[in-house]
C-alpha cells in the first residue's frame, strides 16, 4: 500500500511539504521544528492546503484484497 496525494499542482511548495510530513505522521510541532516554521504558521499552511482541496488516496495492490489459498491446499491448474 502506498499514499498519493492528488491535486498537488494545486499548492505552493511549503503548503507540499506541510502536508507530506502531515500525512507521514508528523505533529505540528515536529513539522516547525523540522521546517524551521512556527506552529502556527504551519497550521496556517494545513488549513490553507486544505481548502484547496487536494486528496490522499491509500492505493492498496489488488492481490492484497484477494482471499489466501489456506496452507496445505494445492490450487488446480
Amino acid at each position: 500500500m502506498h499514499l498519493e496525494i492528488r491535486k498537488m499542482q494545486r499548492l505552493s511548495f511549503r503548503e507540499r511539504q506541510v502536508v507530506i510530513l502531515k500525512e507521514m505522521g508528523y505533529t505540528t510541532a515536529e513539522i516547525a521544528r523540522r521546517l524551521g516554521l512556527s506552529p502556527g504558521t504551519v497550521a496556517t499552511l494545513y488549513n490553507r492546503a486544505r481548502g484547496k482541496g487536494f486528496e490522499v488516496v491509500a492505493v492498496i495492490p489488488g492481490e492484497v484484497l484477494l482471499p489466501s489459498e489456506p496452507e496445505g491446499e494445492e490450487t488446480e491448474g
